[in-house]
């Protein structure tokens, strides 16, 4: 018989320290979801949000309050998705590319943290119906690589798992194909009827990722540069005047550069996130803010 994708996944939670915070949220997960079951999305509900999630370094948000906690209640806040799409900053491949439908490993692609993140699982449920739903979205001349072992990457199941810990929910990736503002509003557009079947789009980056330049006191103190705020302020003003286009000049027009992304694949997400909502230009609703080692952990809903 074969063991279903989540059980696997409660196994591998259930050898987690119970010293370790992530051990405390699975526990508070489990209690919010007894006292009050998360209510699975209806039509009636109308199309779920599209999201841009700053996903952290690494497995680190799996041992802190302040990224554990809101990233949660986030998606408990929404209704439960019937399936998620997640396109990451760590997946940049052209063509357009889909991950397994149902993969046997997560991709571990970071270093230097604990082994037991290595350990850690995300087995979720067999996602065929939404590559199809994907790929039947696409235009006749956009070839779709489906690959048959690829997992997530850390950009897809280290927030998700924070969020939907269950692990019973339908999950593939897409490929980021391209820097290019313009043709990643234009993908969005093409998974905008995602969002009325009840599937969650996700951008999945970091709002300033300035890696090369952290110092010592942004690492000990969470000194915030002044290339970091003055990039995160002028997004958020941008995103608040619902001002699409200037957003995309960003590599020209936005302060900080290009400290706060010397490349721009934890940035370009975002405008996924945003063709994909009914009203690119309407303002969002900032779910996450502040800042970790320095860096913006901004995160949005787009209606």
């Amino acid at each position: 018989m074969t063991t279903p994708a989540s059980t696997t996944t409660a196994v591998a939670d259930a050898r987690i320290p119970a010293s370790h915070p992530f051990a405390a949220h699975l526990r508070r997960a489990t209690a919010a979801e007894a006292d009050a079951p998360h209510r699975l999305w209806s039509p009636a509900d109308g199309p779920l949000p599209t999201l841009y999630v700053s996903h952290g370094g690494g497995p680190m948000p799996f041992e802190a309050t302040e990224w554990l906690n809101p990233l949660h209640d986030w998606a408990r806040a929404l209704p439960k998705p019937r399936a998620i799409l997640v396109v990451s900053a760590h997946w940049e491949s052209a063509p357009l590319s889909l991950s397994a439908t149902q993969p046997a490993e997560l991709v571990y692609d970071f270093g230097g943290f604990d082994a037991l993140y290595h350990t850690f699982r995300y087995d979720t449920p067999d996602a065929s119906d939404l590559a199809r739903q994907v790929t039947g979205l696409m235009s006749d001349t956009t070839q779709v690589h489906q690959h048959t072992r690829r997992g997530l990457d850390h950009g897809s199941w280290v927030p998700l798992k924070i969020m939907y810990p269950a692990a019973d929910i339908p999950v593939l990736q897409l490929s980021l194909p391209t820097e290019d503002p313009d043709a990643l509003l234009a993908l969005g557009r093409r998974l905008r009827p995602l969002r009325e079947q009840g599937v969650l789009v996700v951008g999945s980056g970091h709002m300033t990722h300035g890696l090369p330049f952290l110092t010592r006191e942004m690492f000990l103190e969470n000194q915030v540069p002044g290339w970091s705020a003055d990039f995160d302020a002028w997004v958020a003003d941008g995103l608040a005047r619902g001002d699409v286009a200037e957003l995309a000049r960003f590599r020209t027009a936005a302060p900080g550069m290009p400290y706060a992304h010397p490349t721009v694949e934890h940035f370009t997400p975002l405008f996924v996130t945003l063709g994909a909502a009914t009203d690119p230009t309407a303002p969002v609703v900032t779910t996450l803010d502040g800042y970790s080692l320095g860096l913006s952990r901004r995160s949005f809903q787009a209606a």
